[in-house]
Formats: C-alpha cells, structure tokens, sequence
C-alpha cells in the first residue's frame, strides 16, 4: 500500500493524485518536495539526481512539476546541439517568446546571465522556477564554465531559481579539478523485481483479468529479469509477446487458470524475443510477422517424412566428400594437399592471392574419375580397395544428385563428373551416365537397382 505524501505548501488532493502516478517511488518523491520546500520559498540552487537508465528519474521529476503546477522547462541536452538553443528555450519559457531576440548569435553562458537578470526585473518570479536539464551528462562537453554556472546560477541572477540536473553517471564524473559549487544529491536505485512486477501489472487488458496478466508478467519477469531491468523495455516486451500467452485462451485450448499450458506456449516465443532485447532492429509489427514465418516454415518441417531425408552409405559420404574436392580445387594442388612429401613451395604463389578468384564464385569444374578416386583414397580412413562395392557406391552419388555426368565427344577419353551439392535425383542426367560408367570401368550395372 502506498503511503500518501504529504507537504503543508500543496493540497492534499494534488498529493493523493502524485503518490498514485508514482508506484514504488514514493520515498524519492518525498525528497524531491522535501528539498523544493513551499512554493513561495527559495529552494537549494541545484540538485543532482542520478540512477540507470529507466529508473524514474525525468518521470518522477516531471510529474512533480506537472501535478502541483510550478513553473519550470524541461531541456534535453541531447536535442540542444548548441548552447544559444538552450539558452533560448529556458528564457523563451519563463520571460515569453520575445525574450531570447537580445541573445547574440553565438551566445556565452555571461551574455545569457545578463540577460536573465534584465528580464527578472521585469518579471519576478512569485514561485521557484525550475530548470530541468536532462542527459546533464553533455554538459561537460560544452565550455568550462557551464557546469559551474549552472550549478550556482540562483547566485548570479539573483532569482529564485533551481536547476536540476538529470544523470546517468554519478557526480564524481562531473566535479571539476578547478573545485564548483556542490549540488544536493538524490540517487534513483533499480526498481526490484517486485516493484517491477506491480508497475507492469497497472498495464493489465481491458479484455482479460488483471489475474492472467499478473501471472503473465510474473512469467515474462522470470525469463527477461537477469537479463533485463530496463522498466521501458520489460514494458515493451510485455505488450508484444501478450498476443502469443492469450493464443491458446482465444482458440478455446485453455482457462486462465492452465497456468502450466499458458507457461508452455509462450516459452519458446519469449526466449527467441530474448535474443533481440534491446534490439529496435525491426518494428513490433514486423517482429510478430517474422515469428508467424517462422512457426509456419517449423510446422512445414515437421511434416516432411522420413523419406525426405536421404542418408548415404558410410563410402558415398566420403566420396561426396572427394568430389567436392575435386570440383573446387585445382588439380594441381592435389599433390600438396593430400601427400605428406610434396617438395616446397615457391613464395610467388602467395604474392598473387590478391589476383585469384574465389572458386566457389565460379562454381563447380568437372574432373576426371580416376581424380575423384584418388582423393577418395586419400581422405578414407581405413584402407579400401577397389571393388565393385565402391563403384556401385559411385552411381548411387550420382543417381542422388550429388554429382553430375560430363559425357566427352569421344567415349574413349575419360569420363568427367562435377560435384553439385543437389538432394534432388536428376534421372535424365544419371542415365546416360550408367552407360558411361559401365565401360569406363567394366561394371555392370542393373538399371532395376534404380
């Protein structure tokens, strides 16, 4: 149960409504106004507000701001490339937009102090105005003196203003080596697991029970929370991955008490969104279509038979394995690569790489049988010999596709064969190879055993 934050300068009706849009932020939120004081009264010139990434800080800080109506800008430093366009949004906030035509072209943090101060007799403030600079982490890229300024501004106006700085590093990153006035610091700690588990919770579905998506963040925490406590990405992991946990209750396979039957559908789903955490490389929509493709090519495996499959002798393997050999490397090579003693190597052949093609850019070159042979003889691991076993295992290669016949013009040359890499049988290519492998090597071959 939340406990109500209270503060004697803001009604309690403004409070109720800021302590239910901070869940799990309560003890912060109560700094912050502890620090800020009454509206009327001066505040500590800055404040330093520092945690990860998605821990609340701009939330909480925000909402304070909005909720009890003080006047203040909110300036992302990431947006503002230079320090004329900061310097503009604050004064164009507080003093109208007509207040920034006296700002130079290129301004300096002493041209925007001077001007303040002009425009504060004028317009007093009757509040605290705020400052809120976001990402103050950049500060320290731009000049020296900014931070500095910043930090002790309330002085040099004489206004009653507060800056505050939003970061993700801690303050000994920012103290300069020259000394600088020292800000209140207030530090954001990461949210629990069950702190993340009630904020996620408020998301629940209109169309479902708050119980089902409680029990479907308890399940998304489980799997993302070592790897994940990121408050902004956990929420857009459970708004992606929700239509998948509810896919067995809208197809009527189960309640939302098959708790168990809800946890086994969703599994595999969530660990392969595990694999993009982080990860915006596509949009959700184009995420959830690629995980319909992929479930439909998974279930079309599934259905493929047995026979789809062809699994090759323990020789075809090794020949399959000599034809690819064969097929992609030169024959020249043959020597140095399959004989131990193949005399040395002239070192102009390396200086010439940058000049070669890749063989398998240029596809598979026939070679002669008697080559595959011999590689075949060399990579075996045991000592074959040359039966008609092994040639039978040849025509079985090439009936499956794995290789094809190259027919000379004269029978009489050798015949040649090229490695493919093909699961499909090509009848019309292998027959006329039957005949050539017959008399090439005095095998008989029965067309029937096809």
């Amino acid at each position: 149960m939340s406990v109500l934050l209270q503060h004697p300068g803001y009604a309690d009706e403004r409070l109720r409504l800021v302590t239910e849009r901070l869940p799990c932020r309560e003890a912060q939120a109560r700094t912050m106004l502890a620090l800020m004081g009454e509206p009327e009264q001066y505040s500590y010139p800055s404040i330093f507000i520092y945690g990860h990434r998605a821990t609340g800080k701009s939330y909480v800080t925000q909402t304070l701001l909005k909720e009890l109506e003080l006047p203040h800008v909110v300036v992302s430093c990431v947006e503002c490339v230079s320090a004329g366009l900061l310097f503009e949004q604050v004064l164009m906030t507080f003093f109208g937009s007509s207040s920034s035509a006296s700002l130079p072209r290129s301004p300096s943090f002493s041209d925007f102090v001077r001007l303040y101060r002009q425009l504060c007799t004028q317009l007093p403030a009757n509040q605290t105005r705020y400052i809120v600079l976001d990402k103050a982490e950049l500060l320290r890229d731009m000049d020296a003196n900014f931070l500095p300024g910043f930090l002790r501004l309330q002085e040099l106006v004489d206004d009653n203003v507060t800056v505050i700085f939003l970061s993700e590093i801690v303050w000994d990153k920012f103290r300069p080596n020259t000394g600088c006035f020292e800000p209140l610091l207030l530090h954001f700690p990461n949210y629990s697991k069950v702190e993340l588990q009630e904020i996620l919770a408020q998301d629940c579905h209109p169309s479902y029970s708050p119980e089902l998506y409680s029990s479907y963040i308890n399940i998304l925490l489980g799997v993302f929370y070592s790897v994940c406590r990121d408050l902004r990405e956990l929420r857009h992991l459970a708004a992606l991955n929700f239509v998948k946990f509810c896919e067995p209750l809208e197809n009527g396979e189960a309640k939302e008490k098959d708790t168990h039957k809800l946890w086994r559908n969703i599994e595999p789903h969530l660990k392969r969104a595990m694999q993009t955490v982080y990860l915006r490389e596509v949009s959700s929509v184009q995420w959830e279509q690629q995980q319909q493709t992929e479930e439909r090519e998974t279930a079309d495996m599934r259905v493929l038979s047995a026979h789809d499959h062809v699994e090759l002798p323990f020789y075809s393997k090794f020949l399959l394995i000599a034809a690819y050999l064969a097929s992609y490397n030169p024959a020249r090579t043959d020597r140095r690569f399959f004989l131990k003693h193949h005399g040395k190597i002239k070192k102009t052949n390396f200086l010439k790489k940058h000049e070669k093609t890749s063989n398998h850019l240029l596809g598979p070159k026939p070679f002669p049988l008697d080559r595959l042979l011999a590689i075949f003889y060399s990579v075996v691991d045991s000592r074959v010999a040359p039966t008609a076993s092994v040639f039978s295992q040849d025509k079985r290669l090439l009936f499956s596709g794995g290789a094809s016949i190259s027919l000379p013009v004269v029978l009489s040359e050798p015949v040649s064969t090229q490695c493919l890499g093909s699961p499909t049988p090509d009848p019309q290519r292998t027959l006329p190879y039957l005949s050539a492998l017959q008399r090439a090597h005095q095998v008989k071959v029965n067309p029937c055993e096809m």
